[in-house]
């Protein structure tokens, strides 16, 4: 298991590390920071090196925990998160556990408590050893589901919250999952497929005018449409109009 603790105090830190490292030789601290702003810009780096628990404590300057757990959420991230509080900060503490914590732990920390914790999470972790693969079909579900409702929608405004409510997922995640899968942005796809559209219009249907096309395929300024279509295709509409293209005969 790997984790990462966040705590203003160094004395906390250190003393978590040592901890951890007696109670489970399995766990690995891959990452200890002072505030939950250090510790939001590594996260992600760390999730590449299989984080897989977040210890936090809520009060700390720059980024407090709360907003830390609440940017973590937002990934998508499954990482499990033990919030570290004072007895005086328990409404801090729900609000934590309104946003998916595991659990929370009164300081000074009980060592017991959190062994049971940690075994907890360890056991979900062993059982779940198959999800990886069920979470792939999941990820390459939904960018299929993305362009199958983009090739529905395409003359539609682009509206990445209405593709990830359809799919399931937060929107920064989706855009990251899609990028990774296909080597696109979904605003490029979405811009190949309006293009791809528009050839077909301008050589199986000569009689409608460029502002007619660009309109059907969701653009309804003319001038920008232009220059985007001549920047993908080489050519302006009105050149492309008429000729014999492969594949369009």
């Amino acid at each position: 298991m790997k984790a990462m603790i966040v705590d203003d105090e160094d004395v906390i830190r250190l003393g978590l590390v040592k901890i951890l490292s007696k109670l489970n030789p399995g766990i690995e601290v891959i990452g200890t920071f002072s505030n939950g702003q250090a510790a939001w810009e590594q996260f992600e780096s760390l999730c590449g090196q299989g984080l897989d628990l977040v210890i936090t404590d809520i009060k700390m300057p720059r980024m407090d925990g709360i907003q830390l757990i609440k940017n973590i959420r937002q990934t998508g991230s499954g990482v499990d998160i033990i919030v570290l509080s004072g007895f005086e900060e328990f409404d801090y503490v729900r609000a934590a556990l309104r946003s998916g914590v595991k659990d929370y732990l009164l300081k000074p920390i009980v060592k017991s408590q959190l062994e049971a914790v940690l075994q907890e999470i360890e056991r979900k972790l062993k059982s779940s050893e198959p999800a990886p693969e069920k979470s792939r079909e999941r990820e390459h579900h939904a960018v299929e589901m993305v362009k199958e409702t983009l090739k529905q929608s395409y003359g539609e405004p682009f509206e990445l919250d209405k593709l990830a409510d359809i799919v399931g997922m937060n929107g920064n995640y989706l855009s990251r999952l899609f990028k990774n899968q296909t080597n696109m942005t979904i605003t490029d796809y979405l811009i190949h497929l309006r293009i791809e559209k528009a050839k077909e219009l301008l050589s199986e249907e000569p009689s409608l005018r460029n502002y007619e096309v660009a309109q059907l395929v969701g653009y309804h300024d003319p001038v920008y449409f232009n220059k985007l279509f001549k920047k993908m295709v080489g050519v302006t509409p009105k050149d492309f109009k008429g000729k014999r293209w492969p594949g369009l005969e």
